[in-house]
């Protein structure tokens, strides 16, 4: 009976000891792994990973408040972005989560130098092992292989004590299977790409929207700086250099911006941009290697900075890229750049007033609760006064991949039905989504990004504009393929295809919605210092001023409505460009003296 007694007393003893430390744990998120990613093998415990744990931002509802009202046109408010100080405010963190938050790490023992914060503290960071990670989430992490080559180390489900789920939104890398490839649908040497970017033989073409009334007879075959601007109507307009306008894209996945090949571009096409060039900015270690031209970084920089020259210019480099390979020479799984870029910039007091971006991927193998934090983040700077355009994917309805016989249009929730692939973060409600067009006239291309998304219901600003298109359809058209509630792709469009860019020495032609991307963003930039000129604040988050003048019939001729072609995926036609908007080429493509006249009308 002693020994009875005296075993309780110790195993009380015991119980009491470890209560203060003992929480009850719960799922916190569990993914489906993505079709295409096979399994390997367990993920080595002495590998580190980053965590980035999401705090809720306390107060996002009221800077969300502030976004729509200082980007409203027809709102007192339009144009009064607020300061870094403002929107710190606003997204830090209720203290009680953060001292939870603080609690939890240190009984792993994580403290002090171990924890990197955002300067709101809505973001936390810390690099530990793998071993430790997964006793943190109570998961287990595994080397995954896409069947491209790619690889990540991933795990399928976390938990955390039940007490913290109210105080952490997200922690990554554990779900995240994106993969954020460039929207590139063609590249190919062409013989015409080897001979002069014009042609003065053939007569020029008729184009009522564009500056003079026509375009080159060249641009329907090669497009160049010169074309854009004619087609675009906007020739004989030069910004400032010295006005506080910025302008920037971003590069990824070892995607390097040639310098010599940025001053045979010029020299070809913008002959007063030569011996000009870009400010680099490097983040998490990112390089900008000249023995190795990047495709997709020749054509943002050349094509965005010929376009807006002589403002200044910044291309951001972010380190971090597949494939990884776990063992002792990559110590650090850094699949994640994208975050990198995201928590840069939104820390950075006056970042550029418009930044291109053309890498996106399938918005459904994105978590849910990933893709509306980073929504967020978007929301943010455009609060702050920045334009973000996105490239809208060049897989038609279908996924990113622009093979329509390659395209997997099946959901990754375990049902595998049939649907339709919307790109994020082009789905985000909170940034520009750019389709794409081709040839002059302009028709649709057929590799233009469009749908509706499955993670975003539809904003108050395209309230009037998608059930207008929606209306058009038969009854029935794709019925259970798309979601006809959520945020409608894309929102404008611009040339797309046939770029002709320098690619180590040599002149190629290029295309895809990258190519769309920075070809808008840099006529916001010419906006944008339009504004600035005249003492006016910058545009900031484009979409409500987008749909405001889409809405407006007196104000026909802001956009080039796109009314023909079609973006086929999924074995299906796609949808139909028509008149208005529509989610192939959204309002259609920029008129920019027609735009300048509106934007310097606003306050």
């Amino acid at each position: 009976m002693r020994v009875f007694s005296a075993w309780i007393v110790l195993a009380l003893a015991a119980f009491t000891a470890a209560a203060p430390t003992t929480h009850t744990v719960k799922i916190k998120e569990t993914v489906n792994v993505p079709r295409g990613w096979t399994k390997r093998d367990e993920a080595p415990r002495d590998l580190t990973v980053d965590l980035r744990i999401a705090l809720p931002q306390s107060n996002f509802p009221l800077l969300e408040q502030h976004l729509w009202e200082v980007s409203d046109p027809f709102n007192e408010r339009y144009g009064a972005h607020l300061s870094q100080e403002e929107v710190n405010e606003l997204i830090a963190p209720h203290p009680e989560s953060v001292d939870l938050v603080n609690s939890w790490l240190a009984e792993h023992g994580l403290s002090g130098a171990d924890i990197a914060r955002s300067p709101a503290s809505d973001w936390v960071k810390v690099r530990v092992p793998v071993g430790l990670a997964e006793e943190m989430l109570d998961a287990k992490y595994h080397v995954y292989e896409h069947s491209t080559g790619d690889t990540l180390v991933r795990t399928t489900s976390y938990s955390l004590p039940e007490h913290l789920h109210a105080h952490i939104e997200l922690i990554q890398p554990t779900t995240l299977f994106s993969r954020f490839r460039a929207s590139k649908a063609t590249l190919h040497f062409d013989q015409a790409a080897q001979t002069s970017s014009t042609n003065t033989d053939a007569p020029a073409i008729s184009v009522p929207s564009a500056s003079g009334g026509t375009v080159d007879a060249s641009c329907n075959t090669t497009i160049t700086v010169t074309c854009l601007k004619e087609l675009y109507n906007a020739v004989g307009y030069t910004p400032l250099v010295n006005s506080g306008n910025q302008v920037a894209c971003t590069g990824y996945l070892d995607q390097f911006a040639n310098l010599d090949d940025l001053q045979l571009f010029f020299a070809d096409q913008v002959p007063a941009a030569v011996n000009s060039s870009f400010k680099l900015i490097s983040i998490n270690g990112g390089q900008n290697n000249q023995s190795e031209p990047g495709d997709e970084a020749n054509l943002d920089t050349q094509f965005l900075f010929g376009i807006t020259h002589p403002i200044p210019a910044t291309f951001f480099t972010t380190a971090g890229s597949p494939p990884f390979i776990p063992d002792v020479l990559t110590p650090t799984d850094s699949n994640e750049p994208y975050l990198d870029w995201l928590d840069f910039i939104l820390n950075t007091p006056n970042p550029p007033q418009t930044i291109s971006t053309s890498y996106a991927d399938d918005e459904q193998t994105v978590p849910p609760s990933f893709a509306q934090r980073v929504c967020q983040g978007f929301a943010t700077l455009g609060a702050k006064g920045v334009s973000l355009t996105f490239s809208s994917g060049d897989g038609g309805v279908g996924d990113g991949d622009p093979d329509p016989a390659t395209q997997e249009c099946f959901t990754n929730d375990g049902r595998n039905k049939t649907e339709f692939v919307p790109e994020f973060p082009p789905s985000c409600p909170f940034v520009t989504a750019v389709g794409g067009t081709i040839h002059v006239p302009e028709t649709a291309v057929d590799f233009s990004g469009g749908g509706f998304s499955n993670f975003f219901s539809r904003p108050s600003y395209q309230a009037a504009a998608v059930p207008g298109f929606l209306s058009t359809l038969v009854p029935g058209t794709y019925a259970g393929l798309f979601n006809p509630n959520g945020r409608g792709i894309p929102d404008v469009a611009a040339q797309a295809d046939n770029f002709r860019i320098f690619f180590g020495g040599s002149p190629i032609l290029i295309g895809g919605t990258s190519a769309a991307s920075p070809t808008f963003a840099g006529f916001v930039s010419l906006l944008n210092d339009a504004r600035i000129r005249a003492g006016k604040s910058p545009l900031g988050f484009l979409n409500p001023l987008i749909y405001s003048i889409g809405a407006n019939a007196g104000l026909t001729g802001a956009f080039n409505d796109v009314t023909t072609g079609n973006n086929p995926g999924c074995g299906t036609p796609g949808f139909n460009a028509t008149t208005g908007w529509d989610p192939v080429t959204g309002f259609g493509t920029p008129n920019f003296g027609v735009l300048k006249d509106i934007v310097l009308a606003l306050p």
